[in-house]
């Protein structure tokens, strides 16, 4: 089957080590379904397996990829959900600290097929097409738990999202939005604050600029650039929730703003099933479309890799199958 994968590791160009190719067709073992992949979306995890983040080099190849929307060996049109817990595991999955994600040590979503376990599959309504429902089980996922498990949000309040064009920004300004949430969010060109404001962003600003009052919460994934500014929007009580550095770590913490303000720094990861089914609804209720920036085919994966670290996002890139 057709599928793109990690020949080898690379962290300098993780480019280098990506393969588009034939790989072999995966068996499901007992309790674990088989999904003809019919779209599958672009995530930055795809980026840092490629240089070796959580992806050791003796499971190589790897088929990549964390998402996909398809059809069951029984005709369901399906949503996969791609964190995996450990055997015998209750609870919150994210909280299970052997749990995995596809493309780690299981084979992941960017092929013709995919293996999952099956109660990691949810039913697709068919109010969302393939390619939307791709979306969601790791961007839009993250943005959900971030703003309304971890976040606390609740509507009238003030967000600033850092960032207005990846995955996860475009999900935290139009969940956010349509939760009654006033969203302010900062983006690097006037092109990424236009998307913004097309996805019901209150108000845009330049990367670091001062904002005309502190927010409530701030939802944030770079790190190292923006984690001053994020500390420094915050009013008293304000709460900082981070799930990921993409620029890296932050060179301070500045505890001492953190604890004369009573600030909150709470760390996020993907989400639930259960979240996941909740997200779903929400967006079907509220009638959301996610915003795909760039379709291809799956054997032009190559150039949705690149865009993707170009920087040159604006929704979701996604895969058809």
């Amino acid at each position: 089957m057709l599928a793109v994968y990690a020949k080898t590791i690379d962290r300098e160009d993780p480019l280098a080590g990506l393969e588009v190719g034939e790989r072999p067709e995966p068996e499901p073992p007992e309790g674990w379904a088989s999904v003809e992949v019919r779209a599958a979306a672009l995530n930055h995890h795809d980026l840092w397996s490629l240089r070796g983040v959580g992806l050791a080099a003796e499971r190589l190849p790897m088929i990549l990829g964390c998402d996909a929307a398809g059809v069951d060996e029984d005709g369901n049109e399906v949503i996969v959900h791609a964190v995996l817990s450990s055997p015998g595991w209750r609870g919150d999955e994210t909280l299970d600290p052997k749990r995995t994600l596809l493309s780690e040590l299981h084979q992941g979503t960017l092929a013709q097929r995919v293996i999952v376990p099956r109660a990691n599959l949810i039913a697709k309504p068919q109010q969302l097409s393939f390619a939307q429902a791709a979306c969601l089980p790791t961007a839009w996922l993250t943005a959900y738990r971030m703003l309304f498990t971890r976040g606390q949000v609740t509507p009238g309040q003030t967000v600033l999202v850092q960032g207005s064009s990846g995955g996860v920004a475009t999900a935290l300004i139009s969940l956010a939005a349509s939760a009654g949430v006033r969203v302010w969010a900062t983006g690097r060109s006037e092109g990424k604050r236009a998307l913004a404001t097309a996805l019901g962003a209150e108000q845009v600003f330049e990367p670091g600029a001062r904002l005309p009052e502190r927010v409530d919460a701030v939802m944030e994934t770079s790190g190292a650039a923006t984690w001053s500014h994020s500390l420094r929007s915050l009013k008293p009580g304000g709460r900082l929730v981070i799930a990921g550095a993409t620029s890296g770590d932050a060179p301070s913490a500045e505890l001492t703003r953190v604890f004369f303000l009573q600030l909150a720094v709470l760390g996020s990861t993907m989400g639930t099933r259960e979240e996941l089914e909740r997200l779903v609804q929400m967006v079907i209720q509220q009638r959301i479309e996610p915003p795909v920036g760039l379709t291809l085919p799956l054997s032009e994966a190559r150039a949705g890799f690149a865009a993707m670290a170009r920087g040159e996002t604006a929704g979701k890139i996604v895969f058809e199958v």
